[in-house]
């Protein structure tokens, strides 16, 4: 069977989707930044692993990753799913886990790259929004795309409004781009391209499969 580890920062909402989504793989232990992300506890609930690798108490960057990735490898997973992890991961920990770490980003990529997504949104005028999935390469939310989905923006649209219609859709896709690298169906092509074999073996690219 399969293996992941989720990364978190905070809450853990795509990390509670991902567990309940009944994935075809093991959930072998989450990790977080901070010792107060309240997904901590809830993993521990579900008889998960868990781990505190603090970036405040590491002594630096190079330190933080070098702690992190150790902590990562004694789970030996075949799969990273970043869930709202709030960490920049520098190139040299990216490339160690090069094309089978995935992340959830609230926005439409390449659209508002980076933090304050639904901010950045709103101040744009745009009336279409969403989230991506994509792999993580050094290049900030630049990796290749997985799967999108996208959302409305409603004139009377607050931050929080609009951030709570993405995040249903998050919940849906990171799930199925999680069940898709789990099981096998997903290869990526020269570092720029994703494609999705279905179960006769065939293959389609995965560029924006549009709105769910």
């Amino acid at each position: 069977m399969q293996r992941f580890v989720i990364l978190i920062s905070g809450r853990g909402s795509n990390m509670l989707a991902l567990l309940d989504a009944g994935l075809p793989g093991e959930c072998v232990a989450v990790i977080s930044n901070r010792t107060d992300a309240a997904g901590l506890e809830q993993a521990r609930a579900r008889g998960i692993a868990t781990a505190v690798v603090g970036h405040a108490t590491s002594g630096g960057r190079e330190a933080f990753e070098a702690a992190l990735a150790a902590e990562i490898d004694r789970y030996q997973p075949d799969l990273i799913l970043l869930a709202g992890f709030m960490r920049i991961l520098g190139d040299e920990f990216v490339r160690r886990y090069q094309d089978r770490m995935l992340n959830i980003h609230p926005s439409l990529l390449p659209a508002f790259p980076g933090l304050k997504t639904h901010a950045q949104a709103l101040a744009a005028g745009v009336r279409i929004h969403g989230c991506t999935v994509h792999f993580v390469t050094p290049s900030l939310d630049a990796g290749p795309i997985v799967i999108q989905a996208a959302v409305p923006v409603l004139s009377d649209d607050s931050e929080a409004t609009l951030a709570a219609r993405v995040l249903e859709q998050e919940h849906v896709i990171y799930t199925l781009a999680a069940r898709w690298f789990l099981e096998g169906r997903l290869q990526v092509h020269d570092g720029r391209r994703v494609t999705l074999n279905d179960e006769g073996g065939n293959s389609d690219v995965l560029i924006n499969p549009g709105c769910l």
